[in-house]
């Protein structure tokens, strides 16, 4: 494989969704190995300070650069948090022997495209059951479970997603935090105005309001679905390469999600409170809760901006130091 496909592989790879599309990854080539770091001058300190939902989201660029890698026609040999003396680094991925990619490799690699997080209201109708069962194989492959809601669990786990959206706004420094994250000048990260959607008129959906720091003028509120389906992404264990591994794995589900034609909504705040994430942790199964998902069907949702190549992808590694 030459460095122009590697080139477009890591290109796609920066398609992955991230904490407030805070896009907290950097690539280097190092002859035919891509090496992705973490960037913790994008680590989000009052939502993320042990940098969990950090090492999730360059977790699902590991993943989508898997993907990318293997619609290319290669089998990637990847090695997560290779070097302990270089903890940024998280992965290290070499395009391996060459395989032609199946049909179903190349339908959820064209998905990447179209994965977008969707904050609209869904409509009032159910998840087949079927959908659901691949959705569960889908995290099953990465070594993680994704467990349905229902109704019990739903009451209590978006009441506990309420609850933990109001604990945040009260630390210091969130609306800081937001705002630095959601400014309208035109940049390539952050959220989006085109992308906050609108306030939950009843409050049923702990959604966070990215327009609280930067309202816009015509922001209005609508009425969310009654019933939504929730899942919670769990792993067994809860080390940062168990992070990394969830990553990976909300990133198959989401594309899975996608190219099923469902909408999906990332939901953090329930496990951004050590509290509130315990009580979603089942230790005494070894599970534990690394993300919630919104899963239902909506109107398409608009994609949100990506830095440049040339912001992510470094030169060649030639020293002994950690990010590039």
């Amino acid at each position: 494989m030459d460095t122009s496909e590697l080139v477009s592989c890591v290109e796609t790879a920066t398609l992955a969704p991230s904490l407030h599309n805070s896009q907290p990854w950097r690539f280097r080539l190092t002859g035919d190995v891509v090496e992705v770091y973490a960037d913790r001058d994008r680590q989000l300190d009052v939502l993320d300070p042990d940098g969990r939902e950090l090492l999730v989201s360059v977790g699902a660029a590991v993943f989508t650069l898997r993907l990318a890698l293997r619609r290319a026609g290669r089998i990637p040999e990847v090695t997560v948090l290779p070097d302990a003396g270089r903890p940024d680094l998280v992965a290290a991925i070499r395009p391996g022997p060459v395989a032609q990619p199946s049909p179903a490799v190349v339908e959820l690699a064209d998905a990447i495209e179209h994965r977008h997080t969707n904050r609209q209201p869904f409509l009032p109708k159910v998840v087949p059951a079927d959908v659901i069962d691949e959705l569960r194989v889908a995290a099953d492959r990465e070594g993680t479970a994704l467990t349905i809601a229902g109704a019990a669990s739903r009451t209590v786990i978006t009441g506990l997603g309420r609850e933990a959206e109001r604990r945040l706004r009260a630390r210091n420094g969130y609306r800081a935090e937001m705002g630095r994250w959601t400014r309208p000048a035109p940049r390539r990260d952050g959220v989006p105005a085109a992308a906050y959607g609108p306030w939950d008129a009843l409050e049923r959906l702990p959604m966070r309001d990215f327009g609280l720091v930067h309202a816009p003028r015509q922001r209005k509120s609508e009425v969310f679905e009654k019933w939504p389906t929730i899942a919670v992404l769990s792993t067994g264990g809860d080390s940062p390469a168990d992070w990394v591994g969830a990553g990976q794995s909300l990133q198959r589900v989401l594309l899975v999600a996608t190219r099923r034609h469902l909408a999906t909504t990332p939901i953090s705040q329930p496990v951004e409170i050590p509290g509130i994430r315990e009580v979603l942790t089942d230790q005494r199964a070894g599970r534990f809760a690394q993300m919630v998902i919104r899963l239902g069907y909506g109107p398409p949702a608009p994609a949100s901006p990506r830095r440049p190549i040339t912001e992510v992808l470094s030169a060649p590694h030639t020293g002994n130091g950690g990010t590039p």
